[in-house]
């Protein structure tokens, strides 16, 4: 193994380690809400496929149509939910498919795409690192997979479509496959700004150079990046305690290895007390662009802009959100655009709070709501299985209902998906 696919391996444990810290953070803080396809504000059902009884009664159930499913956790492919629909499964990574039984979310995400389009066949992968990401995408192409979907967050990034991961999303869709990827749940973990506000080689934020977190787990995740442009300047994040009275240093960012971008990362374990993140640099201001995210905490001065993750933020991809239907809102946690060049960033939402195999008290987050699409995807396809993967991201987003501004927004894309109206278009125009 060379030194490259080391680092990846290593660089992808973290990044297993964070995303299941961040996935236990959402379902221990955030309620389960039952929830149905039409999103109507405080209906409740059993499961997120109960009003597509029709649609699978005419005979529209994603047969003959291929759903890849990429992910970080494994699969149970034993499971109820997977073993009938299950053609095939492989590891890019240590531990086995099973992963030693650590397999919650990739099973629940898998569960997700069977009950939407119960007779799609499954092709289940996970992986360690971005060398094993790749790798998986690059096996369900082979495959000629229809659809793919990748409820999986790279942090670290800019954010601007370039990074390795987008870059493996983005090609996979050249490919001619429809990839949908989870737009990230950082809203209230994301800031992003120039460094042009400096004291004493501090970033000042909006109210000084403490950035303290909130309602995080006893994990803390943070990731710190810059420009590629600017590779050479130096950057870190160094995390404090304090009780009011007295303060002292609990750890520095360090530098993170098996990417091309520059960044930064912090993991750690917290105790009792409070904690803030002061963010050094050179002591001029330079202007260069950082972005400091952590998954597990709220940060006191956040963005919510610009807060979707690789590989959602990849062109010709499909970068699903959360939708609170409930409330009739986006969730408050799920990512919002733009990208950092600009484009939507968040192209629909779906239910984020979904009943799914291994999570019965609920699935939380975009994790949940992508598969969610990836199934009305497959039942696209199978009302027109002649249409390209770009027609059928038309159709997802032209058969949504609009839940946010007017017109297609940064917060909720072209709107909420309507699997049910979804299949009408693609039959009507086929």
């Amino acid at each position: 193994m060379d030194e490259r696919a080391r680092r990846s391996l290593a660089a992808g444990a973290l990044a297993v380690a964070v995303l299941t810290a961040a996935i236990g953070l959402l379902a221990a803080s955030v309620p389960p809400v039952e929830v149905d396809d039409r999103g109507a504000a405080g209906e409740r059902v059993t499961d997120p496929v109960d009003r597509l009884s029709s649609v699978h009664d005419a005979g529209v159930t994603g047969e003959n149509v291929s759903v890849g499913v990429v992910d970080v956790t494994g699969f149970d492919t034993g499971h109820d939910a997977l073993a009938a629909r299950t053609v095939e499964s492989r590891s890019f990574g240590r531990g086995g498919v099973g992963n030693a039984g650590r397999n919650a979310h990739g099973t629940a995400a898998a569960s997700l795409v069977a009950g939407v389009a119960p007779d799609a066949d499954l092709y289940l992968a996970n992986f360690d690192g971005v060398d094993g990401y790749e790798r998986a995408l690059e096996w369900l192409v082979e495959r000629d997979v229809d659809v793919v979907v990748a409820p999986v967050s790279f942090y670290g990034t800019q954010g601007d479509g370039k990074s390795d991961p987008a870059r493996a999303a983005a090609a996979a869709g050249d490919g001619g496959t429809l990839v949908v990827a989870s737009a990230g749940n950082l809203a209230r973990g994301h800031w992003r700004g120039p460094y042009d506000d400096a004291s004493d080689g501090k970033l000042r934020f909006a109210g000084g150079t403490r950035n303290y977190l909130a309602n995080g787990s006893r994990d803390l995740r943070l990731w710190l990046s810059w420009e590629r442009s600017a590779a050479d300047e130096d950057y870190t994040a160094e995390l404090y305690w304090t009780n009011g009275s007295a303060t002292r240093l609990v750890a520095r960012s360090r530098p993170r290895d098996g990417t091309d971008e520059p960044s930064e990362r912090l993991s750690v374990r917290l105790a009792g007390g409070s904690y803030f993140v002061v963010v050094r640099g050179p002591d001029r201001p330079t202007g260069t662009e950082l972005r400091l995210v952590s998954p597990t905490h709220e940060l006191q001065y956040r963005e919510r802009a610009g807060s979707v993750v690789a590989p959602a933020t990849a062109e010709r991809v499909l970068s699903v959100g959360a939708y609170d239907t409930r409330n009739d809102r986006p969730e408050p946690f799920s990512s919002r655009g733009p990208t950092a060049d600009g484009r939507t960033g968040v192209d629909v939402v779906a239910p984020g709070r979904l009943r799914a195999a291994d999570r019965p008290s609920g699935f939380v987050g975009s994790s949940a709501a992508a598969p969610y699409v990836a199934g009305a995807a497959a039942l696209a396809l199978d009302a027109d299985p002649d249409r390209s993967p770009a027609a059928v991201r038309a159709v997802l987003r032209n058969s949504t209902t609009d839940v946010g501004a007017p017109g297609v927004d940064h917060a909720t894309g072209h709107g909420l998906v309507r699997p049910r109206r979804a299949v009408a278009l693609a039959g009507n125009e086929s």
